[in-house]
């Protein structure tokens, strides 16, 4: 996985170096206009980018690159980008098949999220994070899928480490074990993205039994979960505003043997990282120490990242790093 053949079209190139920026950017837990700021760009240039609008340049890639410390990954992208386009320069014996534009949901539609609910729980080396969300469709036409990210970052202080760690040991469908429901249904899905350490998945609404869409004025629970290993996922869990949300809960389960400490950030359109404005709550249920975090109408693109520590159990070269 992550890797380039003499098959990748120029818009292929394109859109997996879109997604390493937005890979990168949402470890780093910066908004985009934060990141561009950062490089001196326009605003909204970033947004331009992720979306295809703005193809890559050298310039842009080499300074994501240094503001988003990431390991020359955003610069290898941008190579595989140009000798694309030196593959596409030479004479070919049919055309290529045009792509078409793909909208995320169906035109009409406005999705809204009244309740997000993670849960992650560790039990001494492998992660399952379990998402609830309850969407309400407010717009005039039925969404038939959801887009979902998953992306980690075993060494986010050392970026070409984690790269290296990524490559010899990428994550994989089969480890992840992803699962997703609605209304008692399980739901069918489809690889958008499928790199070392960052995939998005369309979850549809539809089986090999039948299709149950989400209508305009209707609401409706889906979950999914996955698992990753402790060798894959570092100290930390981020939650990114990407759609209207009503209110947002995030719960951490540790084994109390490991007395774990959690603490956490957030940052916004405008805002540098700071604490969180409310500790997460703790409490203990037998042998688990559970940590958990609720905040209301949070801010459209805001991130909010929890980190932990382990205090009787060493941090075995976590290397976390600064957040920034």
């Amino acid at each position: 996985m992550g890797t380039q053949d003499d098959e990748t079209t120029v818009e292929q190139a394109a859109e997996d170096y879109a997604a390493e920026v937005a890979r990168w950017r949402e470890v780093r837990g910066m908004s985009k206009r934060a990141l561009a700021l950062a490089m001196g760009f326009d605003p909204s240039y970033v947004s331009h980018v992720e979306s295809g609008r703005h193809k890559p340049s050298e310039e842009f890639s080499r300074l994501a690159d240094e503001a988003l410390n990431a390991g020359k990954s955003i610069w290898r992208r941008w190579c595989d980008y140009e000798q694309a386009k030196a593959r596409a320069r030479r004479p070919a014996a049919t055309p290529p098949a045009q792509r078409r534009p793909e909208q995320p949901y169906a035109t009409g539609s406005a999705l809204i999220v009244e309740h997000d609910a993670a849960r992650l729980h560790y039990d001494g080396s492998k992660y399952r994070l379990t998402m609830r969300r309850r969407l309400r469709n407010t717009g005039d036409e039925p969404v038939t899928r959801y887009l979902i990210r998953i992306s980690v970052d075993r060494y986010p202080g050392d970026p070409e480490r984690s790269n290296a760690h990524y490559r010899a040991h990428p994550l994989t469908w089969n480890e992840l074990a992803l699962t997703a429901t609605c209304r008692g249904e399980a739901m069918s899905w489809q690889v958008k993205h499928d790199r070392d350490a960052f995939k998005e998945v369309w979850l549809v609404f539809d089986n090999e039994h039948g299709r149950f869409p989400l209508y305009p004025g209707e609401s409706v629970w889906i979950e999914y979960a996955y698992t990753v290993g402790d060798d894959k996922w570092g100290n930390w869990f981020q939650r990114a505003v990407r759609l209207p949300t009503e209110q947002l809960e995030v719960q951490l389960a540790f084994p109390a043997t490991l007395d774990p400490v959690v603490w956490g950030t957030e940052t916004s359109m405008t805002a540098e990282a700071s604490p969180l404005r409310t500790p997460p709550v703790r409490s203990d249920d037998g042998e688990l120490r559970q940590f958990t975090w609720i905040t209301t109408a949070p801010a459209l693109h805001a991130r909010y990242r929890l980190e932990w520590r382990f205090r009787a159990r060493p941090e075995r070269n976590m290397n976390q790093g600064e957040f920034r």
